[in-house]
């Protein structure tokens, strides 16, 4: 499935863990951008293809994350939404000009906020 918002929506469903759900969700995500990062072929499908599924996921996360009912602290809320805004700033600076170099920073905060999900909270 290639549109996170579909994958999100079916998956949760059946997911007992909603922070295991997102932590795969980000995962996958982080390892279609390492699959483009060599060999690197920025006007390729998967290319295209692997930004436009991680800016959808982080759309969909900051959109979530603003709404009313969302129970997470305003500081936490407000932190992934600021997020979420440079991964899309970002995004379009790869896509602008593209350099394997500038994907090590999306992979990098998909990895780390993954791990962050996978712990179980105290």
């Amino acid at each position: 499935m290639h549109n996170p918002t579909q994958a999100y929506g079916k998956t949760a469903k059946v997911v007992a863990n909603p922070r295991e759900h997102e932590a795969n969700l980000l995962t996958k995500a982080a390892q279609q951008l390492s699959a483009v990062k060599d060999p690197f072929e920025p006007r390729s499908d998967k290319f295209r293809d692997a930004l436009i599924y991680n800016r959808k996921l982080w759309t969909v996360f900051a959109g979530s994350v603003t709404g009313d009912d969302n129970p997470l602290p305003d500081q936490i809320k407000q932190n992934i939404a600021n997020l979420g805004i440079f991964i899309l700033k970002h995004t379009v600076s790869v896509q602008a000009s593209p350099s394997p170099e500038k994907l090590d920073v999306l992979i990098s905060i998909n990895r780390e906020i993954a791990a962050g999900l996978y712990q179980r909270p105290a």
